[in-house]
C-alpha cells in the first residue's frame, strides 16, 4: 500500500474535453501551457464564495493545504505510472466521511499539473453533490446519460478552469447499482478513459458499506482510494469496507479532518 495516509482539508476546481493551442485563463487567475479548448462541453462558472465557502481548497494558489493535495497527486501518480491506470474511484466506508469533497480537490490539483487533464464525474447517483459544492448549476448528469440517450458532450462542464471537466447535475433515484453497472456506463467509462492520453478520470461513488453501487462499480475503474475521517471512522468500518473491494486496486487512504499540528505528517 504505497498511500497509507494524505490530509485533507482543501478548496479548488477544474476539467477538459478537446485540446488546442489556444492559450486560456482560468478563473483562479493561474494559466497554463496550451491549455484546452472545450468546444464539446457547456461552459458554466463556479461562484467563487461558494468554493471557498465548501472548502474547496484546491482552487486556490494561497491555500495551506494546497501542498497536501499536492503530495496526494505525486503518490498516485507513482503508484499507477508503471501500469498506466487512468481511472480512479474516490469512496469512503460511511456517508460524511469527506470523499466529494476531497474527488474535487484532488481534480483541482491534478488539473494544475502541466501534462494532465482531468475529468471528474459524479458517480453518486443518490445525491449529485459536486456541481453544488462548486457552485454550479446544473440539470443534466449521469442519469441523462445512462437512461435518457442524452449525448457525453451535453453533460460535460467546463467550470472555466483550464484542463478540468466535470459530469454532475439532473436527477437522482434510490435503485442504482443496476444502472450504475450497466454495459452503458461500461461503455462511457472505456470511452473517455481512452479518447485522452493524458487525462486522468476521477468518480466520485457512494460510500461502500451503504449499498452495492461502490462494490459492483469497482470492476470499471483501475484504481481505488478510501477518505476516513480522523477521530470518527472505526477500524472496524474500515476493515469491512476493505473486505468488500479489490485488494488489488487498492492504492490506500486519504485522512480527512487531521487536526495534527504538523502539516507535513501525511505517510505512516
Amino acid at each position: 500500500m504505497k498511500i497509507k495516509k494524505a490530509i485533507d482539508k482543501a478548496k479548488l476546481s477544474r476539467q477538459h474535453t478537446m485540446l488546442s493551442d489556444k492559450p486560456l485563463q482560468d478563473i483562479s487567475g493561474m494559466s497554463s501551457v496550451k491549455a484546452p479548448v472545450y468546444s464539446e462541453s457547456r461552459c458554466v462558472v463556479p461562484d467563487t464564495d461558494i468554493l471557498e465557502k465548501n472548502r474547496c481548497v484546491s482552487m486556490f494558489s494561497d491555500s495551506p493545504y494546497l501542498g497536501s493535495y499536492k503530495i496526494l497527486r505525486t503518490q498516485i501518480q507513482k503508484s499507477v505510472l508503471d501500469k498506466n491506470w487512468k481511472t480512479l474511484m474516490v469512496t469512503s466506508a460511511l456517508p460524511g466521511e469527506g470523499k466529494t469533497l476531497t474527488a474535487i480537490n484532488l481534480s483541482l490539483t491534478f488539473a494544475r499539473a502541466f501534462d494532465l487533464t482531468v475529468l471528474l464525474i459524479d458517480c453518486d447517483l443518490h445525491r449529485q453533490d459536486v456541481h453544488k459544492y462548486m457552485g454550479i448549476k446544473s440539470d443534466l448528469g449521469l442519469m441523462d446519460y445512462l437512461m435518457n440517450d442524452v449525448p457525453l458532450k451535453d453533460l460535460i462542464i467546463w467550470p472555466s478552469i483550464d484542463k478540468m471537466t466535470l459530469i454532475s447535475g439532473g436527477r437522482t433515484v434510490q435503485e442504482t447499482t443496476e444502472i450504475l453497472t450497466s454495459p452503458r456506463m461500461r461503455s462511457m467509462v472505456d470511452e473517455v478513459k481512452n479518447r485522452y492520453q493524458d487525462r486522468y478520470i476521477i468518480f466520485d461513488v457512494p460510500p461502500v458499506l451503504m449499498g452495492a453501487d461502490a462494490i459492483a462499480f469497482a470492476s470499471f475503474v483501475d484504481c481505488i482510494i478510501m477518505v476516513v475521517e480522523a477521530g470518527k471512522t472505526s477500524m472496524e468500518d474500515i476493515n469491512k469496507a476493505l473486505d468488500l473491494i479489490p485488494k488489488e486496486k487498492f492504492l490506500g487512504f486519504v485522512l480527512n479532518k487531521d487536526n495534527t499540528p504538523n502539516e507535513n505528517s501525511y505517510y505512516y
